[in-house]
């Protein structure tokens, strides 16, 4: 397996639904920068990723078609909220193999307002098992969304098990938005309360409204390519990825009365321990991190699922602000996916984006200083996880 830098990337601003962008466009502005990014022209390309949730077949053509048909492979991807990692998992895998020397990750998301929905009623639908699970032995909400309900269910499993109290969910979203102020391309920048934030319209368990990822439009990209690429193209120390691990659900999602598992921690924290253990350090070794705050729920479990704090110790670890600036990570400086957006396909893109910008130094006010190990997770229920360590020598 070869070392794979990452040595463009591109991301659009994201946006409300409201914006009315067309995917194409968002997807060919976030190639497009990450193309310049790195210095290549697409003719460089060998293949590309292209993922998103909520599009018609082949709508990866569509957007890099208009960087000329050159004839490479298109492979498109559809993971529910993992989807751009799985793109770039992909594109890594086939320059660290050798098949390649360069290829492209894209992720883009064109949404429409409120909760997610079901699109195709006339079949089975591929998350019925996970609620099946969930409503045995926690009873649906009328008028909740389904995600609220599983994830705020999580919440309330982690509660019980520790006497968390609601307060210290909604810390996480006055957080994101401190991170997210200085993010001009983030779509809720302005600063939260506590108080505001459990004042928003209740959804499920701990959760409210402030505490639930908004839907989003956005696209994002990456250009990652070999050592001898990149020396071809006197490209030096680039950020590269040290580890990078894909799962999907074991037995154990659907064991015991579980909402936290349903939701990915047993996923979580294998991707993790794979990636730990092929970069050859760990969790304490780590300055920056973006994981998948789709709810506030989400991120406190995740927390632990990565090794970032003992189980059991998420409250005392919001608490001593050891998850922002000035403490032992800073979680998501980008606002995550609660105040920067979740536009599905390019979520985990995004993330990468923000960790590489993170590592070459080129955040302004939320930079974090002297970070040269990053740490990406990013999860979709359904069920995958990945989870990448990005480094810079």
């Amino acid at each position: 397996m070869r070392r794979v830098n990452v040595i463009g990337v591109g991301m659009t601003k994201f946006t409300t639904p409201k914006a009315k962008i067309p995917y194409t466009d968002m997807g060919k502005e976030a190639v497009g920068d990450a193309l310049k990014d790195a210095g290549v022209d697409f003719k460089e390309i060998e293949h590309a990723y292209t993922g998103w949730v909520y599009a018609d077949s082949c709508a990866g053509q569509m957007v890099l078609y208009d960087f000329g048909m050159t004839g490479i492979p298109v492979f498109n991807v559809n993971n529910n909220c993992s989807t751009g990692s799985n793109a770039l998992f992909l594109a890594r895998q086939a320059v660290a193999t050798g098949v390649v020397e360069c290829a492209l990750a894209l992720g883009f998301e064109q949404m429409t307002p409120g909760a997610l929905g079901v699109v195709f009623n006339d079949r089975p639908i591929p998350m019925q098992m996970f609620f099946a699970k969930l409503f045995e032995f926690q009873p649906p909400k009328p008028g909740s969304a389904p995600a609220a309900m599983l994830f705020g269910g999580a919440g309330m499993e982690y509660q019980q098990k520790y006497g968390t109290p609601d307060e210290t969910f909604a810390k996480i979203s006055v957080k994101a938005r401190k991170h997210a102020q200085h993010n001009e391309r983030a779509v809720f920048r302005d600063l939260l309360s506590v108080e505001e934030v459990m004042d928003s319209p209740h959804q499920f368990g701990p959760l409210t409204r402030y505490q639930c990822c908004p839907p989003t439009c956005g696209a994002a990209a990456a250009v990652v390519c070999s050592d001898d690429f990149a020396a071809k193209h006197n490209i030096t120390n680039p950020v590269y990825i040290a580890g990078h691990s894909m799962k999907t659900d074991f037995a154990s999602t659907f064991e015991g009365a579980s909402p936290m598992r349903i939701c990915g921690y047993d996923l979580s924290a294998a991707a993790a321990k794979e990636v730990y253990e092929q970069a050859g350090l760990g969790p304490e070794d780590v300055d920056v991190v973006e994981l998948h705050d789709c709810f506030t729920a989400n991120e406190l479990i995740t927390y632990e699922a990565l090794g970032l704090t003992p189980e059991g110790t998420a409250e005392k670890f919001i608490e001593d602000g050891d998850n922002t600036y000035g403490g032992k990570y800073v979680t998501n400086p980008s606002g995550g996916l609660l105040s920067k957006g979740h536009p599905l396909g390019a979520t985990g893109l995004a993330q990468c984006a923000e960790l590489t910008w993170q590592l070459r130094g080129e955040c302004g006010v939320r930079q974090v200083e002297g970070a040269k190990t990053a740490l990406q997770h990013n999860i979709g229920l359904g069920g995958c996880c990945v989870v990448g360590m990005y480094r810079k020598d």
